[in-house]
């Protein structure tokens, strides 16, 4: 069946150099998560790409593919499949023009307590992807992550040296800041290893076998979709990432737990703003191509004390509900994460690759991107959490 444009891409597009885009066949792996669901929503309302979504869930996609809506027929489809051990992968990928890989295990709590699992999926189960698509001659955009930076300069000088002060000790370049990782007993930094050796195997890949591919550097990306709640769309003993973990103990009324004291600074990117980066490195292979991109906000830095301060402001006045009298505690990171956890002190990106190259810069400011999220996350979870809370009261 054949499938019809949206409206808006209806007209010829063209890229940033004025060239028309053609339409193009897209193997988006990871499709069903939370910055699949919304690139794959992204690229059905403005452009004429076909997607084949491949993940082994699809709920967060369900709208787009379970079963496809009329004016998608054709354009979506969804391929449940485990990209560690499926013969079908390859298939897909000769059949794509660009390959997407978004797939991962990419939460703090499970660095520390499934080390083996989160090196396997990062960087063995990425392998046959990068193979397929040398082997194939097919264009790859690869997710990595901010964590490949690891600790910034500045954080091995003394807490009150004015050094650490000045951008060029904490503000993190693509192609110049090293990545500087903990000791092996920390194995927190699984992770990060994992996905830089990754990125290291995809750059060697486009120097010598011609790959073209383009890397992805998220920062904390924010939004509508993100990560699960423990005991409704995750598992009852869950950790999901910061923002998520705060908005499970907003809607159940517990004291954030300030990991550390809540020392550690961030920067949050909108999900919205996030995906546009993408698209304009899918539409715009000639500048994006053999790049390394970081994709945050900078100008939405805050200690991880201060997003749980805002995030507790922003919640009561969503939810209509006064805050906790004691809103928040502090925990170890032993306690809170096991042994053997560390972190990075500060994760700011530097914006002047993407910048040059595709002209991005994020628009939307911390609390209004607190705001969509939580408003979400209270209208998504609120009453299935009541109900779930009223259970274990009742069973107890």
């Amino acid at each position: 069946m054949s499938s019809s444009p949206s409206p808006a891409a209806a007209a010829a597009r063209l890229d940033l150099d004025g060239n028309p885009i053609a339409p193009l066949t897209i193997c988006m792996i990871g499709a069903g998560g939370f910055i699949g669901s919304h690139l794959c929503e992204k690229l059905m309302a403005e452009t004429n790409h076909v997607v084949y979504a491949v993940d082994v869930y699809c709920d967060k996609i369900r709208h787009l593919v379970d079963p496809a809506p009329p004016h998608l027929q054709g354009r979506i489809s969804f391929h449940r499949l485990n990209i560690k051990n499926d013969s079908r992968l390859e298939g897909l990928i000769k059949m794509a023009d660009l390959t997407i890989n978004l797939a991962a295990i990419c939460t703090p709590a499970d660095y520390n307590t499934r080390p083996l699992d989160t090196i396997y999926s990062n960087f063995i189960d990425a392998l046959p992807v990068v193979k397929y698509c040398s082997e194939n001659n097919k264009r790859l955009i690869h997710f990595s992550t901010c964590e490949v930076y690891g600790k910034t300069i500045g954080s091995f000088l003394p807490t009150d040296h004015p050094l650490r002060k000045e951008a060029e000790f904490y503000v993190l370049k693509e192609d110049e800041s090293p990545c500087i990782f903990g000791p092996i007993v920390k194995q927190r930094w699984s992770y990060a290893c994992a996905k830089q050796l990754i990125e290291r195997l995809i750059f060697a890949e486009g120097a010598e076998n011609g790959l073209e591919f383009t890397i992805v550097r998220p920062f904390n990306w924010i939004g509508p979709r993100m990560d699960f709640i423990p005991g409704v769309d995750g598992p009852s003993e869950g950790v999901p990432r910061v923002l998520a973990c705060f908005s499970n103990n907003l809607l159940r009324r517990e004291p954030l737990k300030l990991v550390d004291g809540g020392q550690s600074q961030r920067t949050f990117v909108y999900i919205k703003d996030a995906i546009e980066a993408v698209h304009l490195m899918i539409e715009n292979p000639a500048r994006a191509n053999g790049q390394i991109f970081n994709v945050g906000n900078p100008n939405n830095e805050v200690t991880v004390r201060q997003l749980a301060e805002m995030m507790t402001e922003v919640y009561a006045n969503v939810s209509g509900e006064p805050p906790l009298d004691e809103p928040m505690i502090d925990v170890s990171s032993k306690q809170f994460y096991g042994e053997g956890y560390d972190d990075s002190d500060k994760r700011i990106p530097d914006m002047t690759i993407i910048n040059k190259q595709l002209g991005w810069n994020p628009k939307t400011p911390l609390k209004d991107l607190l705001e969509t999220t939580l408003t979400y996350q209270h209208k998504t979870y609120k009453e299935a959490i009541k109900r779930q809370m009223s259970q274990a009261s009742a069973s107890s």
